[in-house]
């Protein structure tokens, strides 16, 4: 039986893709049952559609940053209405709290482009140059009540070069991402 995933975005979705990807090329046993995004204008939207996959807008009350409660309590009950196993977040700029931690308990996937516990938060790729880092990478991690301090599942790394700008290792760090994400999905499931 296919894992049943739902993901959430606030941008491109390059990450989406990615498991779009895998799925296509058999790597993952996967359908994405929804794309959810805070933005009517990200990207990630038409890429679902593109697919004809269900993308829909989170509607966050005008909050920049914040993710409202009455919010995520709809979204878990989407998501369980549409019996989703796993919630991937790609690029999604807003903290989960309890109502879809308890409603996905170990079931929500966050990848991020740090060696977590590095450089949690916004741009971890110029924090890593700002900090004189020799190395970054990227994270996927079980999603938590905090910061990008879940459990981590997998890592990747990748160098700092000598002249990186933020925009250069950023790029380098996305393309070990696009790799390491449906890896640990794989390795998620098997604790399901």
């Amino acid at each position: 039986m296919s894992l049943r995933l739902a993901v959430l975005g606030s941008g491109s979705g390059s990450n989406c893709q990615s498991i779009f990807n895998a799925i296509d090329d058999g790597r993952l046993d996967a359908e994405v049952a929804i794309v959810l995004s805070d933005h009517e204008d990200a990207f990630i939207l038409e890429r679902a559609r593109k697919r004809g996959v269900r993308a829909e807008v989170m509607d966050c009350g005008g909050y920049k940053n914040k993710f409202p409660l009455e919010v995520q309590e709809a979204v878990a009950r989407q998501l369980r209405e549409l019996k989703v196993d796993l919630v991937c977040l790609a690029g999604f700029m807003r903290l989960v709290k309890e109502p879809l931690l308890r409603a996905f308990p170990n079931r929500i996937l966050n990848i991020h482009p740090a060696l977590l516990p590095q450089f949690p938060g916004v741009e971890a790729w110029t924090q890593a140059l700002q900090a004189g880092a020799k190395q970054t990478g990227c994270t996927v991690h079980y999603v938590d009540a905090g910061m990008d301090s879940g459990e981590i599942i997998m890592q990747a790394y990748v160098p700092v070069l000598p002249g990186d700008t933020p925009q250069s290792l950023h790029a380098r760090i996305q393309v070990q991402e696009h790799i390491l994400y449906p890896a640990a999905i794989l390795s998620a499931v098997s604790r399901l």
